[in-house]
């Protein structure tokens, strides 16, 4: 193994990490707050791609290119959730609607497959050749994306949208306008989803129609192995905003175990596959952990009768 090759792609793993980072707070959103199970990602996260990389592309300042993106990805949200809650599409069947229109959609914004956005000709924020920089812009977008989170759960809506995915019978019984809410809650998902698609197409140089396949597991993992590190660390539970923090940990560690299977060795075409395996496993931990824990329990109490 090349040592320097390694650290090398360790930096990018990094970089790549906290771009996802802002994609997984997007899914964090509908998977942990609202408990709605949503595909629309693998498409929005194009859809944002496809936004920011036009707009550069004709002259638009590339934070503002960012920022139309996650106004895009508010839109791609709405569309969800008028399926959903307007004409009664279970959830994960109106993201699936979604998602397949914006293929379309998405073809569209580019003119056809991809649309290029080189750092070479263009004035990005973030580029594959100054993994340092990406860094430090992700870095950015991170704190300021969980210091928005922690504020806006923190709101007398926040804590209703929050209420509503904890239990909505409960919360219509309140007065909570629990359809607002859901569809804010996908909009706001899908925004930070798009978001992160607009930074992606900047350090990839470029955006493809097929870079969402398979988002949404990279999404979860990152949430879901956070989440396992954040409950193993914190017995008695942690503040949202750790809880944020610790998707981000998640994302970046995701990447990086990416990075060093593919510098061992591992066919790419196995990636997908890999990521599939590891989601299942720490999806599996909790279940796992308690059942052994159980029984250890069990015949400890029965050595003591």
């Amino acid at each position: 193994m090349n040592w320097l090759s390694l650290l090398g792609s360790m930096e990018g793993a990094v970089a790549q990490g906290l771009f996802y980072a802002v994609f997984a707070l997007g899914v964090y959103i509908t998977y942990k707050i609202l408990d709605v199970a949503d595909l629309t990602v693998d498409g929005s996260i194009v859809t944002g791609g496809a936004v920011a990389a036009v707009c550069i592309a004709n002259g638009m300042n590339a934070v503002l290119a960012v920022f139309l993106a996650f106004l895009a990805g508010l839109v791609a949200g709405a569309i969800t959730g008028f399926f959903h809650l307007t004409l009664g599409i279970p959830a994960i069947l109106a993201g699936i609607l979604t998602q397949l229109s914006l293929f379309s959609i998405n073809l569209s914004i580019m003119g056809g497959p991809n649309a290029k956005v080189s750092s070479r000709e263009y004035d990005v924020i973030v580029k594959l050749s100054n993994n340092t920089q990406s860094m430090i812009v992700g870095l950015v977008f991170v704190v300021v994306a969980i210091a928005f989170l922690y504020w806006f759960f923190g709101t007398e809506f926040g804590s209703s949208l929050r209420a509503t995915g904890a239990n909505p019978n409960m919360s219509r019984a309140q007065g909570i306008n629990t359809n607002f809410t859901t569809l804010f809650g996908l909009m706001l998902s899908n925004g930070f989803v798009a978001m992160a698609g607009g930074l992606f197409a900047q350090y990839n140089g470029n955006s493809d129609i097929n870079f969402g396949r398979g988002a949404i597991v990279i999404g979860l993992a990152s949430v879901i192995i956070g989440s396992v590190l954040c409950d193993a660390l914190f017995k008695k539970g942690a503040n949202f905003a750790v809880k944020l923090a610790f998707v981000v940990v998640g994302a970046i560690i995701y990447q990086m175990v990416t990075a060093l299977i593919i510098q061992v060795g591992l066919p790419t075409d196995y990636l997908k596959l890999f990521s599939a395996l590891l989601v299942a496993l720490f999806l599996a931990m909790p279940y796992l952990k308690g059942k052994y824990f159980s029984h250890v329990k069990g015949k400890g109490g029965n050595g003591h009768a």
